[in-house]
């Protein structure tokens, strides 16, 4: 079975945002956006993707990708 894999780092740097000022941005932890940066999570929060979106200018597909094991 493949899985789903956040490209949150790649995203930042091209849009030359730091993790500090997304998650101020966000308005999550800076914990909890360096969780998803690092994908060490299972679950994200559909308003939390919509605000990362939002904050990057970007979609959803630019962020996550499917991965076929």
């Amino acid at each position: 079975m493949g899985k789903i894999v956040l490209r949150l780092d790649r995203m930042m740097v091209e849009r030359k945002m730091s993790l500090n000022e997304l998650a101020e941005r966000v308005g999550i932890s800076n914990v909890n956006l360096s969780k998803l940066k690092n994908n060490r999570v299972t679950a994200v929060r559909f308003s939390t993707l919509a605000a990362i979106c939002e904050a990057l200018d970007c979609t959803p597909g630019d962020i996550l990708e499917y991965e076929d094991n």
